[in-house]
């Protein structure tokens, strides 16, 4: 079944609602609000490198907020223990059995502050919820429920006692971007503002938990003309014989790409993607997935580059509406 024209036209006002609503909280953000809330409906995850006080607790908040979630807040630290995360097996003396007390990770929307400080083995006790959504501990699988997503930080600027994601867990978020200082009227207004310490906390809910996950399941029956898969397919071949990489775009990158190009074409009251839809989010969502040689990084060769080079290098097909 494909969306309807009808039914993209009911999503495209639903999500200008949602972006509104927690745009509230963060003032003048809507593309980062927007990006951010298209990685959720898309079952993804995002990757925030920002420096501190910029928002990113109060993005999160927010949108738990609007769409009548939970939201937790686990601050990665190098003592941090994979159990920390997702939760540990008791025995319970009083009914002889042994009992799983859930960790942070069991909530809608989880904010993973400065994941690079934790120790490898702790940033891959995500690997698991991150792809399937689910927990497994003592042989035990526990579902994470949905909507589920991952917001993750890392500070651009202080590298001291980091440890650098690997590429299969970088490969995992959907989406990498950043918040950014406001404008200066804005920063105006939020100085204003400055006794409300939580503004997050008085956002209407505007949307139920079960009707995000319809709104995702929806997105997903978004119609993609197999030109425009081409398409996709091709410019991450391009990403792999760019001489300035070692490591291109991968499968479950490309997959990536037309979930999310899927949600940008509903948020905008379209039942099909064309595409723009795919240029518009090959830099956030593929960037984080190169792999530069470090002899290309040397001349000043980025990830940026390669990819501005690729969209250049390849022809984007003739877009033409669906049936």
């Amino acid at each position: 079944m494909t969306m309807t024209p009808d039914q993209a036209a009911w999503f495209e006002t639903t999500f200008s609602r949602l972006v509104d609503n927690v745009d509230r909280a963060l003032m003048g953000k809507r593309d980062v609000v927007g990006l951010v809330l298209s990685a959720m409906l898309a079952e993804g995850h995002v990757l925030l490198e920002d420096a501190p006080g910029t928002g990113k607790t109060s993005l999160a908040k927010a949108l738990a907020a609007t769409v009548q979630g939970t939201s937790a807040r686990i601050q990665f630290t190098p003592d941090l223990l994979p159990s920390d995360v997702t939760g540990v097996t008791i025995y319970d003396q009083n009914t002889r059995t042994f009992e799983f007390h859930r960790g942070p990770v069991f909530a809608s929307i989880l904010l993973a502050d400065e994941i690079n400080r934790a120790s490898p083995k702790t940033q891959s006790a995500l690997l698991e919820v991150m792809e399937e959504s689910r927990v497994t501990v003592d042989g035990v699988a526990h579902e994470v429920g949905r909507p589920f997503l991952v917001i993750a930080t890392q500070n651009p600027i202080e590298q001291a006692g980091t440890y650098k994601l690997p590429e299969a867990q970088l490969d995992r978020f959907l989406v990498k971007t950043s918040i950014g200082y406001p404008e200066l009227d804005v920063a105006e207004r939020i100085l204003a503002g400055s006794a409300d310490r939580n503004p997050s906390a008085n956002l209407p809910a505007l949307i139920t938990t079960g009707a995000v996950a319809d709104m995702a399941d929806l997105a997903a029956t978004v119609h993609v003309e197999p030109a425009v898969l081409r398409y996709t397919a091709e410019l991450a071949e391009a990403t792999r014989t760019d001489e300035a990489t070692r490591l291109g775009v991968s499968v479950r990158g490309s997959l990536a790409m037309v979930r999310i190009a899927k949600v940008r074409a509903a948020s905008q009251g379209r039942h099909y993607v064309i595409p723009d839809d795919v240029k518009e989010l090959v830099a956030p969502v593929w960037t984080h997935r190169l792999v530069m040689d470090p002899e290309a990084e040397f001349t000043g060769v980025t990830a940026e580059t390669v990819i501005a080079r690729t969209i250049g290098a390849v022809a984007a097909p003739q877009a033409r509406s669906a049936a």
